[in-house]
């Protein structure tokens, strides 16, 4: 930790930080400049708490030197991190695309997507059985019911299946269907009793985006679910609210190389939730696989005027075959397959 000491501190400021370091058992380095004094704190930075020097006499700022989120870093993994989700890996040279609709509705309107994400190329299936609206008015997903449905549809060929889990009181309901990936939504990002609960299970877990989360938020909310015990973590942006109203959410591309750099952990991105339209998502998605994005959440349903949820956003399935078709074409261009 470094402590930097403002223009005019005292000696006795100066010894007063020093004798706090070494009573949380660090040793300090003092550095003094023409103008400034820098002192270091060296040990366990986990054993101070920055916002007790902060408040401290002559001391103009504290900055952190290791990071708190310490499993999921790069500093503690220097090779990405490949997840399988039954043999299929997410992370790696090939990315992966998790197509199907936003809300699970029938036992045909399933089958039927999910013959259109296997025709499609895609390897993985998405589907809500367990739908956070906004409205309490608005569909809620089918429960139980659409997990039955989502089970018998997928394994006609062979399909992993994503599913949202809103409830801790629901999880053993989920492994008990076998659901293959957990997700995380937006809204539970920092929902921490939920996130220690899918830390002490062997599933991989879809930690989404919150609305507002700051990047540092979203790697802290993952060190959760890895301090459980479970290091089988995906991030997914799928955008982030800001003064914007042009369209329903602004894609933060800039967090996938980010998130790259500061964990081993693989990045997906959700660019149906970020645009909102149906119209913007291949352009985010191409985009998203060009900035290295690990796969992608596309929502994909057979007549999407139907759709009982997001309609304005999902594909079709000719759109999703033609979106695959690009996308692998943009794979290929950065090393990459689809």
């Amino acid at each position: 930790m470094i402590i930097v000491m403002q223009h005019h501190a005292s000696d006795a400021e100066i010894s007063a930080v020093v004798d706090e370091i070494r009573k949380a058992g660090l040793q300090e380095h003092v550095s003094r400049g023409s103008e400034l004094v820098i002192i270091g704190a060296i040990g366990d930075e986990d054993r101070i708490n920055p916002g007790h020097f902060e408040i401290m006499a002559g001391v103009e700022r504290v900055t952190r030197v290791t990071k708190q989120y310490k499993i999921v870093s790069r500093d503690s993994h220097p090779q990405g991190s490949v997840i399988k989700v039954r043999g299929i890996p997410i992370g790696g040279e090939q990315i992966q695309v998790i197509s199907g609709p936003c809300s699970i509705e029938t036992q045909d309107q399933m089958n039927i997507s999910a013959d259109a994400v296997a025709a499609a190329g895609c390897r993985m299936m998405r589907g809500g059985a367990f739908k956070p609206r906004t409205s309490p008015y608005a569909f809620q997903g089918l429960g139980i019911e659409g997990l039955e449905y989502f089970q018998q549809a997928a394994g006609r060929h062979n399909l992993p299946i994503v599913t949202e889990l809103m409830d801790v009181r629901m999880l053993d309901t989920f492994m008990e269907y076998d659901v293959d990936v957990i997700q995380i939504g937006a809204r539970n990002m920092q929902n921490f009793d939920l996130l220690k609960e899918v830390g002490r299970v062997n599933k991989p877990i879809i930690l989404k985006r919150g609305l507002s989360a700051t990047v540092n938020e979203w790697l802290m909310a993952a060190e959760y679910i890895a301090a459980g015990g479970n290091h089988n973590i995906i991030f997914c942006e799928r955008g982030i609210r800001t003064f914007e109203t042009a369209y329903r959410n602004v894609l933060d591309v800039t967090a996938i190389p980010v998130l790259k750099r500061e964990t081993h952990l693989p990045v997906i991105v959700d660019p149906s939730h970020a645009g909102g339209k149906a119209w913007m998502v291949p352009a985010l998605a191409q985009a998203a696989v060009a900035a290295g994005a690990d796969g992608l959440l596309v929502e994909m349903h057979p007549n999407p005027c139907d759709a009982w949820c997001d309609a304005d956003q999902a594909l079709t399935p000719d759109e999703l075959k033609a979106l695959m078709v690009t996308l692998g074409a943009i794979a290929n261009a950065v090393g990459r397959t689809i």
